[in-house]
């Protein structure tokens, strides 16, 4: 794989079920644990520390993990790192969502079942507790997330923890067609935003 890079005598681990897509970077001392999905143009960098990711996570396109040196980013089991997200260092919890384009820095520890806003900027040393809403810029904690939010969120991670599988069987590099197909099977919505989910009530 030549997307995977020793570091300084450390080399990743990649559980086999883990699946890195081939444009993701991957370096030194990083453990990666069972049905993670890794999205295209992430980068992995595990030099001037140790980078965790349980099982179940996702770790979307274009998110960066890195840390200050010595320190240790530890993302536990389901949490769900959103599109172009930057984690530097700290703790994520637990079945926890950060949003896309989010940035979490130094020594934050973000407790289980939270929800971080898209775009919030989360500032060093921050101590969220668990089931909170944080949004903003600086990041402020809003709301309690419910029982009703947390289900909603492990809906959509479950979708990403199948998706390592769907991308090993079907994945595949193709030369793309040079005229629109007559008929294309439609894809299934197996999921809805929870504003269309709060607006079926």
């Amino acid at each position: 794989m030549n997307n995977i890079f020793e570091f300084n005598g450390y080399k990743p681990y990649i559980h086999p079920t883990a699946f890195i897509h081939p444009m993701a970077c991957v370096i030194g001392n990083v453990s990666i644990g069972k049905n993670v999905f890794i999205g295209s143009g992430a980068v992995i960098r595990g030099d001037w520390g140790e980078i965790i990711i349980e099982d179940g996570c996702n770790v979307q396109e274009n998110c960066i993990i890195h840390m200050f040196p010595g320190t240790t980013v530890w993302i536990k089991e389901s949490a769900h790192i959103g599109h172009g997200a930057i984690i530097h260092g700290g703790i994520i919890g637990k079945n926890t969502l950060v949003g896309m384009n989010s940035v979490i820095m130094d020594n934050v520890e973000i407790g289980d079942e939270c929800i971080i806003g898209a775009l919030t900027l989360v500032p060093q040393e921050m101590k969220i507790p668990a089931r909170k809403v944080v949004v903003g810029n600086p990041a402020k904690i809003v709301k309690d997330v419910s029982d009703e939010m947390i289900a909603w969120k492990t809906e959509g991670t479950k979708l990403y923890q199948q998706l390592p599988k769907e991308c090993y069987e079907t994945l595949k590099p193709c030369e793309p067609l040079r005229e629109k197909p007559v008929f294309k099977k439609p894809q299934m919505k197996s999921y809805i935003t929870f504003k269309e989910l709060q607006k079926q009530k």
